[in-house]
This record gives C-alpha cells, structure tokens and sequence, in this order.
C-alpha cells in the first residue's frame, strides 16, 4: 500500500514504544480526554433539547400556537375570522375563549387565578387539557350550569375536589340599592386537570365561555381565537401571513411571542453549557500541545536523521501535525460514539443507576419531570465534531513548526 512518508512516520510516531511508555500515555490521555470531552457535550445539549423539547409540549398542551384578538381587548366578529382560519392551510383547529382575572374562594381560602371561558366541544381541537384530567372531563361543562374545572395544585392547596362548591369572584363590580358589590357566583367544580406546568396548575381554572361571558359582561364578545397548527415551527410565519389578510383592528400573536422569555432564557442556557463543555474539549488539546512538544524533543535525532536525508522543514511539520490530527480524529470519533450512543440510551442508563443504587434523582413530589427525557440532535453532533477536530489539527501547528525549525547539527552533537 503506497502512503505519504510523512503519514508513514507519524503513524509510527503515534504508536507505543518500549522505550518512552510515559510519551504514549499522554498521547492516550490526550485522545481520551477529547473522547470525553465530546462525549459530554453531545449528552448534556440532547439532555437540554429533552426538556426544552418537554416543556414546549406541556406548555403548549395548554397554550395556543397562535392567538387571534381584538386591539380593545374584545373580539366581537370572531364567528368570521374562524371561518377565515379554517381555509388557511396548515391549521387543524380554532376555538374561541373568554380570558379574565378571578379571586377564586371556598371554606376562608382565596386563590386568585385566570378565568379561562372555552367551548369544550371545541377546545378539544387546540389543547390536550382533556387528556390530562385526574377527575371529571371538560365535556362537564355547559352553559348555565356554572361548572368550573380547575388545576390540580390549585385544587390541593384550596382543599376541594371535583363536587365541592368554590365562590368565583370578578372584578367588575355591581351598583345595587346597598352600594357597590362585587360580581360573584357559586360553581360546582366538574373537574381536576394536571399539565404539567405549576403556572398553570396552580392558577388556571376553566368555565363555560357562555358562563364567563355574562360574569363578565361581555355580552356576545370574546377574549379572541386560539388556532392549533399541524407544524409549531411554522407559527411565526404563519401569523405574519394570517395578519396581512385580517383588518388592522385584529392582534395576531404566536407562541414564541407570548413565551419569549422563558424559550430564550432555555437557549440562552443552552448556548452557555454549550461553551463550557466546549473548555473540556480545549483542554484536551491543550494537553495535545504539551504530548507532541515532549514527542519533538524526544525524536530530536531522528528529526536530524531524517533532515540528513533530505526531508524538508515542510516534510517534518507535516510529520507531527499528521501525528496529532490522528490523535485528534481517533479521539473525536470516540467521543461521537459514546455520546451517540448515551444520548440515545440515557434514560435506560440513569433508571438502570437508579435502581441499583435505590435512589431517586428527580422525585415526582418535586419535579413534574421525573424522567431524563433526551433528544439528540444532528446538528448538533456535526458542529460539536467539526470543532473538535479542527481544535485537535490547530493545537499541533505550534509542536510541528517547532520541529521543523530542528537543526540536525545542533540536534546530533551529543548523539
């Protein structure tokens, strides 16, 4: 098999040699050390994607893709832009909602939460709250009835459950002979729900929109229309789009709108763990710089040798930095194994750890993430493997360019 010389004698350089074992440690070291490097960096950003992919869902199980409303607040016409919804392509379901304050009390406790008026016939189409009741179902709720489901936190910390008779108190306020009173109404609750969020658990209680419509006096009015799309990715485009063709009058917002704190605080976060565990990597050439410095003083004369016999500064530059991309290359591919492989596997293994050593690192009581959900990502992967490399090949210019610049008479003086 014909090769380059310079690939030849770097490959030889790489392997063990009986009489420096230290050298080919350290270049082991190196190698492994930018294996784990890599390795923890693709496991801990799909960790990351996991539950920042988990959160999104739960937030959206609740949450629309994208909301219609009216620029006072009041959306009167909203049977037409649901009509005007439906033909768009890519939509696969609207509902209109009523959405106010409330002080919710029972038995001397007081909570105050969001007031949330639905269709249920039609909430099904933009939210999976139904699939996530623990008692009851949103079918409970009709008009006139005064039915109210709430979330289950807030269930708990009001000590009430799904037949229990809860006091639902609004802003407004009504000018009667004894003076100003407060809007209030008696509800049975019909139901408990659980999504997974505390901000919604604790805080979000459901009604009849008819219901909320005369407790808050909104007559044939609506808060707006939420629209569920068969892609959440497309949102902001498909706001755009869906704005141009409605009056100036209406409000079109998407979700990254609504929760562009919370989703660019999770990327922001990203981003950082991202650097950090990138340092790993660094380090690791970093110690490559320090294994082929101790290879070019050790190969001095045959550095010299090989001058003597006609191999250019070039050649022997190209020497060691064959050397160390090698190292570099072995060293990333091993870390894109390990962290294919344990991105892929990680709930298996942390489960299987959990119950050999009969712990518990995220606790249901505590966490509503109880799992370690993991989702790898292929771009991910190639720019982490890109770097990586590119680290290992630029950390053995220094090393090669000092071998290079060996004199062969200076080098073989004491030989």
């Amino acid at each position: 098999m014909i090769r380059p010389l310079e690939l030849f004698i770097g490959l030889r350089y790489t392997r063990a040699k009986r009489r420096n074992h230290f050298i080919s440690f350290i270049s082991l070291a190196s190698m492994l050390g930018t294996a784990l490097g890599v390795t923890a960096l693709i496991t801990v950003l799909s960790v990351m994607n996991g539950f920042g992919e988990e959160l999104r869902g739960r937030i959206l199980s609740v949450a629309a893709h994208v909301t219609v409303t009216g620029y006072g607040g009041e959306l009167t016409d909203w049977q037409s832009v649901q009509k005007k919804a439906a033909i768009k392509e890519g939509v696969l379901g609207s509902a209109p909602y009523v959405l106010a304050q409330g002080l919710l009390t029972v038995h001397g406790k007081s909570s105050g939460v969001m007031v949330r008026g639905i269709l249920p016939t039609e909430e099904a189409t933009v939210s999976s709250l139904g699939e996530n009741m623990k008692g009851g179902n949103l079918d409970d709720l009709a008009a006139g009835e005064y039915r109210i489901i709430l979330g289950k936190e807030l269930a708990l910390s009001l000590g009430v459950w799904v037949g229990d008779k809860v006091t639902l108190m609004a802003p407004q306020a009504s000018v009667t002979a004894a003076g100003i009173l407060p809007r209030m109404k008696r509800f049975t609750i019909a139901g408990v729900f659980e999504a997974g969020m505390y901000e919604y658990d604790s805080g979000l209680v459901l009604i009849d929109m008819a219901d909320a419509q005369t407790l808050y006096r909104l007559g044939d009015g609506v808060t707006g229309l939420r629209l569920k799309l068969d892609d959440i990715d497309a949102a902001p485009l498909f706001s755009l789009d869906f704005a141009k063709q409605l009056d100036s009058d209406y409000r079109v917002r998407n979700w990254t709108q609504e929760h562009v704190s919370f989703f660019r605080a999770l990327k922001i976060e990203k981003n950082v763990m991202f650097v950090i565990l990138m340092l790993i990597v660094a380090v690791a050439a970093f110690n490559l710089v320090s294994t082929l410095v101790m290879v070019v003083t050790d190969k001095q004369a045959d550095i010299a040798i090989l001058r003597t016999l006609g191999m250019s500064p070039g050649n022997i530059m190209s020497v060691f930095i064959y050397q160390g991309t090698i190292i570099g290359f072995i060293g990333t591919l091993l870390g894109l194994a390990g962290g294919i492989s344990l991105a892929l596997n990680v709930s298996t293994i942390v489960g299987a750890i959990e119950s050999f050593f009969q712990v518990q690192f995220m606790p249901p009581d505590l966490y509503y993430i109880s799992g370690f959900p993991s989702r790898l990502d292929w771009n991910d992967v190639t720019v982490i493997g890109v770097l990586s490399f590119v680290m290992s090949v630029l950390a053995t210019i220094y090393p090669a360019w000092r071998a290079s610049r060996t004199m062969p008479a200076e080098a073989l003086r004491y030989e």
